[in-house]
């Protein structure tokens, strides 16, 4: 380390050292600002960094470089997240929670001095009153911090791994969908046919209820996706909630239900297509169903009261009715040896659901 004296007569700390195998400068400030022992230090600092491979000259750029505000940094973390979500309105939803609950109070904030107490006080708005809300809120912020120390921007441990001491004990009890009966399904199916909506809406349920599929599945699926040959519905990968293709099997009845549907089409591709061409039904359209019946329960709750009845009427095994509504194995051991999907008993249990949720039309 060097106190080189210009011409000028003004004094400036340097430190000669090696950079991936060049020979570099590198300034340390000057003399009137600069102490012999900040110099000192910041020297040794830089000779860590280069003999780790690292660019001094490069980490005093980005040093100085304007950090951007959060609000900044969250758009960046999205546009660079985005390939990997399914859909547009994912990255919409994953935004919109930010802008209504954190950007109001750190949003303009500059990414490297957000901390702790300024997570806290977004948290603390919302930690007791809106929970699940609040805990996917914490996890936005935290890779967001995530992403600004990956770019330089920050450096140190992420703010929100401190906060959790500053924060209540949530007693919430998380909520499940609140389910049918499984014994009162066949009575309900029944009901349909006096349902207040449309043909397309009506068929599209029973035909939900039968295969244990989730409501939007049912309501995009289109005609090049079904054999009516093979009884199979194969769902592509975008739609299905574990990213991979699930092919379901056909009994009678749904088969019955997509031969009606065919009849009523406009030459849609979709099964189920809703007023306009080519638009699908509102993802409501089922739930507002039920709630002009008067019924309390959900459309994810005919899931569950399959699941139900496939556990205590039936003595198929766990895997084949997990298989049957698309549930991933959790055991990474089983699934690494899983190579099939149990198609053929998946049918016999499908045969077995529609029959006990419409008798007569075996």
């Amino acid at each position: 380390m060097y106190l080189v004296v210009d011409p000028s007569g003004a004094k400036r700390w340097v430190l000669r050292t090696v950079v991936r195998g060049k020979r570099r400068d590198i300034g340390l400030g000057g003399l009137r600002l600069v102490t012999l022992a900040e110099a000192r230090t910041k020297a040794v600092e830089y000779r860590k960094l280069a003999r780790e491979g690292g660019d001094p000259i490069e980490s005093k750029r980005l040093a100085k470089a304007t950090a951007p505000t959060f609000a900044d940094a969250a758009r960046s973390t999205m546009e660079q997240r985005r390939a990997g979500w399914k859909n547009e309105k994912h990255a919409a939803q994953w935004m919109a929670g930010l802008k209504k609950y954190v950007f109001p109070a750190i949003g303009e904030t500059a990414i490297d001095r957000v901390e702790t107490a300024d997570v806290l006080r977004v948290l603390s708005a919302i930690w007791l009153s809106k929970p699940e809300t609040a805990r996917r809120i914490r996890q936005r912020i935290s890779i967001v911090l995530d992403w600004a120390k990956a770019a330089g921007y920050r450096k140190g441990d992420n703010p929100v791994d401190g906060v959790a001491i500053g924060l209540p004990r949530q007693n919430e009890k998380r909520r499940h969908f609140d389910a049918i009966p499984y014994a009162d399904v066949p009575a309900f199916v029944k009901r349909l046919p006096g349902a207040p909506t449309s043909e397309f809406a009506r068929i599209g349920l029973e035909f939900l209820i039968l295969t244990a599929a989730r409501t939007n599945e049912v309501l995009r699926a289109e005609w090049p996706e079904v054999d009516l040959s093979k009884a199979v519905w194969t769902v592509p990968a975008s739609r299905m909630k574990a990213g991979r293709e699930h092919r379901v099997p056909l009994a009678p009845r749904p088969l019955a239900l997509l031969k009606s549907a065919h009849k009523l089409t406009d030459g849609s591709p979709l099964i189920f297509p809703g007023s306009k061409v080519g638009v699908p039904m509102s993802n409501m359209v089922f739930l507002m169903m039920l709630r002009r019946l008067e019924l309390a329960f959900t459309v994810h709750g005919f899931r569950s009261a399959f699941r139900d009845w496939a556990s205590e009427c039936t003595n198929f095994p766990r895997d084949v009715c997990e298989m049957a509504l698309a549930h991933t194995i959790r055991d990474k051991t089983e699934a690494a040896y899983r190579r099939g999907d149990l198609f053929s008993k998946r049918s016999e249990l499908m045969r077995a659901w529609a029959a006990y949720v419409r008798p007569e039309a075996k």
